[in-house]
């Protein structure tokens, strides 16, 4: 009986991953429709296409190299030892297959945020290939210092601040790591054709399409759930607070942004995506009031920022990734210290100091990761299209086709 049982924990473990790893893959199409909506007509097609084939890339590099270098597992053993069949090494029924599933949902996000932001003028093979080295490598890195406790960075936090970097969705792992990463690309991009005047003025390019990014955020916030809650990855971690406090800082991010940016809907929209972002490495932790306020900081600040890198750093980052992963992750990672803390209604067990390394830590890597790996692929294999071809367009440059191909042929 007690064997039945525990197989049929175990199952339902690996069917609530599973679930977990199937909502955060969903999140890719919100992830893609988001940049459907937001860049212009004839650069539809390219989006959809870089963040299938991005998803597609991730999947190689963290299958070969990106889980090891984080976790130090391999997957080059006979199907048995891996369904956990067989040797004690893997889980049963395959547990440890779909933890990886799960996992690299969290590391494709990587290169999906980072599209957002040199959308309208990258190459589509360079891309690719940074996609790999993100994935396979970079992102690996810090998420195995994090999350697998590598090279003793987090001992030595909870040695010295009484606690270690508590980041339990990826705040920081995910969503700053990738703006960070985004900022360093577009800087190495440059802005598109036509996007400032000779005297520096911002000329608008104005979505395409108001209900494709609605429906982007949409599908990003439902998603959500299992990005945050699934974290706990077993039936017996989880926990309501998470989804509670989910809510709360979507509904402040809302809110903050509609005011904040004059009920313009694509910072409506994205102000529920910065609560979410910014929640994430506290939502275990953090007081729903907490969890609100964190939010709804995030929320105002996604628009703050996005409009003052726009209009004054002059920094032309499409979809605003760096603003909304890489300043609203750093946010959260640090907000997990402020409202985490019992004496402001969270749960406790977290250091302030910790927070504030790990985060600024963080971002640092990332922004000089960004930096390095652009500027070396600028300079050996080319990252940017010409500009002739960003005049076309990406669709018809690089994929031959339109979003409406219909309307392209002429009528007879």
């Amino acid at each position: 009986m007690s064997t039945a049982i525990a197989g049929a924990a175990n199952g339902a473990d690996v069917f609530f991953i599973l679930m977990g790893g199937i909502l955060v893959f969903a999140m890719h199409s919100g992830f893609a429709f988001l940049e459907v909506g937001t860049v212009r007509h004839k650069n539809q097609v390219n989006a959809l296409v870089k963040i299938l084939v991005d998803f597609a890339v991730s999947a190689m590099a963290y299958f070969f190299i990106g889980y090891s270098v984080a976790y130090g597992v391999h997957f080059f053993a006979n199907a048995a030892i891996l369904n956990g069949n067989e040797g004690a090494q893997f889980a049963p029924q395959g547990r440890d297959l779909v933890k990886f599933f799960f996992l690299l949902t969290f590391a494709a996000a990587i290169p999906a945020i980072i599209s957002g932001g040199i959308a309208e003028r990258a190459r589509f093979w360079p891309q690719a290939f940074a996609t790999a080295i993100i994935v396979g490598l970079v992102y690996p890195f810090f998420e195995g210092l994090v999350w697998n406790s590598n090279f003793g960075i987090q001992a030595w936090l909870a040695t010295t601040f009484g606690a270690t970097f508590h980041d339990f969705a990826g705040s920081i792992v995910v969503h700053a790591i990738g703006g960070w990463l985004a900022l360093g690309a577009v800087i190495m991009l440059g802005r598109r054709t036509g996007r400032y005047t000779k005297d520096g003025r911002l000329v608008a390019f104005p979505p395409s399409s108001i209900p494709w990014l609605a429906l982007g955020s949409w599908l990003l916030c439902i998603g959500w759930f299992g990005f945050n809650v699934m974290s706990a990855q077993s039936l017996t971690a989880i926990s309501g607070l998470v989804a509670m406090n989910s809510l709360m800082a979507m509904v402040g991010g809302i809110l903050v942004s509609l005011i904040v940016g004059r009920n313009d809907p694509g910072f409506t929209h994205n102000g529920a995506l910065a609560g979410l972002v910014a929640v994430c490495a506290g939502s275990d932790l953090m007081h729903p009031l907490g969890a609100l306020i964190t939010g709804g900081v995030a929320g105002g600040l996604f628009v703050v920022m996005f409009e003052w890198s726009q209009n004054k750093a002059k920094i032309d980052d499409v979809l605003g990734v760096w603003a909304l992963h890489g300043l609203c992750g750093l946010w959260g990672g640090i907000a997990c210290g402020i409202f985490g803390a019992t004496s402001l209604g969270g749960i406790g067990g977290v250091s302030f100091m910790s927070q504030l390394i790990g985060s600024l830590g963080g971002a640092a890597f990332a922004l000089v990761s960004g930096l390095v790996i652009y500027s070396l692929l600028a300079k050996t294999i080319g990252i940017r299209l010409t500009p002739e071809e960003e005049r076309r367009g990406a669709d018809i440059s690089i994929h031959k086709i339109g979003a409406n191909p219909e309307s392209d042929i002429p009528a007879r």
